[in-house]
């Protein structure tokens, strides 16, 4: 009876209704404890209750973060993605309907390349822009272009790479434009360097146009195959991109295409090797060669930039389609719907420069995060496989025109499949957090042991 006084008196009755409430029966003291317990633990229940909402409300599918989680240093050391310790792999799934598509459309976007407006060229479909990317397990949300400008208000973002990486700069200016267009705030009037302004959030995008990621020049505009040979300097670094991006708080790097020309390799001033060159004592090395060495050049390139903190993401590589022959001798993408995972594989060349990105991104990865860099995988490789039907294949022009083009199985139409790595991007930018909240844990663990 002690007990129950005292806990009666720390809630300040009066002392008469005290004395009557102790001469009751036992069963209502009890009654009255019981809703002063509950009156207590009620406000840290909603209390918990709110933070768990305000999570399912800001981070879709939140992760169960262990309390004391057990690494292994080995497994670590492996490639890392972004899903790494959540629920979801994003980048893994199918091609489902998705009938409010497209977002924008080639008359509402003025950022989209001539060879890629399929529509004002006569595509006669319009199906291949009502796709959404349905991850196994999980959802990914439509690109939300409020939100992405949100993230990004006073940051910076670099698309480097080929006019495949300029085709996703373009996207994401047409994702963006619902909510504000850019201005040009280049400093060159070449095209292949571009800076756009979103002046209301202080963001700055810009794409550095670099074909094979280092230095490289055409030194024969013929070639075997009439597309020209190209000098590739494997050691050497392309400064109109490596001198710029310093300052940049996300870099996207990418890069494949290109080094299936023939082209002339040069290492340590000398010429080492060639793929498809035909030239006299010059041994054949193969495309792979130059491929590898020119990605581990450029993310030493990232990793030797005295002052850059940014977020390096390497965007993996985009099959083409060409059937019925290569590029250059007839080939051409006409399907007009996407495949089924279980439809086609990654096979032949687009596996080995897969396979290559991987390897030399987890080597870069483990260099960087000695000097505190992270690195993280835009795996669009999977999701762009089962795109047959995405290309301009020949609506890059009006049939009329006297141009030399090939069918393009290589870009992508806008709108089109490639608006969905807006999708994985933003889902990888509200995951910062987390994964950055897990490496520092995983720093923190590794110093403790």
């Amino acid at each position: 009876m002690k007990h129950y006084q005292a806990n009666l008196h720390d809630h300040e009755l009066p002392s008469g209704k005290y004395q009557a409430l102790i001469l009751k029966p036992p069963k209502k003291i009890v009654l009255l404890v019981f809703a002063l317990l509950l009156l207590t633990i009620i406000p840290f229940y909603y209390s918990s209750l709110s933070n768990s909402f305000f999570l399912r409300k800001t981070i879709p599918n939140p992760p169960s973060l262990p309390s004391s989680p057990s690494y292994d240093e080995e497994a670590h050391e492996e490639l890392p993605t972004i899903t790494n310790n959540l629920k979801c792999d994003i980048f893994s799934g199918e091609w489902i309907p998705n009938p409010e598509a497209p977002y924008y459309t080639n008359t509402t976007c003025w950022a989209i390349h001539e060879h890629q407006n399929c529509q004002k060229y006569g595509r006669p479909d319009s199906e291949f822009m009502k796709w959404k990317w349905k991850p196994d397990g999980c959802e990914l949300p439509v690109f939300n272009p409020a939100q992405f400008l949100e993230l990004l208000r006073g940051k910076s973002l670099a698309f480097v790479g080929d006019s495949v990486g300029r085709n996703q700069m373009q996207s994401l200016i047409c994702l963006l434009s619902r909510v504000e267009y850019p201005i040009d705030v280049s400093y060159t009037k070449d095209e292949k360097y571009k800076r756009w302004k979103y002046t209301s959030y202080n963001f700055t995008l810009a794409s550095f146009w670099t074909p094979h990621l280092i230095k490289s020049k055409e030194e024969n505009s013929h070639g075997p195959t009439n597309t020209g040979i190209f000098g590739l300097y494997l050691d050497e670094l392309d400064e109109a991109w490596t001198s710029q991006v310093e300052d940049f708080d996300y870099l996207i790097i990418s890069g494949g295409h290109w080094f299936m020309r023939s082209m002339v390799f040069h290492e340590n001033n000398k010429i080492s090797g060639c793929h498809y060159c035909l030239l006299d004592n010059v041994p054949d090395l193969g495309m792979y060669y130059g491929y590898r060495k020119a990605f581990r050049t450029a993310f030493k390139a990232i990793n030797s930039l005295k002052n850059y903190k940014g977020i390096t993401y390497l965007r993996t590589f985009a099959p083409s389609h060409f059937e019925n022959g290569m590029w250059n001798k007839g080939g051409n993408c006409v399907r007009t719907k996407p495949f089924r995972s279980n439809e086609t594989q990654l096979e032949g060349a687009s596996l080995e420069f897969y396979m290559i990105q991987l390897e030399e991104f987890r080597t870069a990865e483990k260099e960087g995060r000695k000097k505190g860099l992270k690195y993280r995988l835009l795996d669009t490789t999977q999701a762009m496989l089962l795109r047959p039907d995405g290309h301009p294949s020949r609506y890059g022009h009006w049939p009329e025109e006297n141009v030399t083009l090939y069918n393009d199985c290589v870009h992508w139409c806008l709108p089109g499949p490639i608006d969905t790595w807006g999708d994985f991007l933003l889902e990888m930018l509200k995951m910062e957090g987390i994964r950055s909240a897990e490496e520092k844990r995983y720093s923190r663990d590794r110093r403790m042991h």
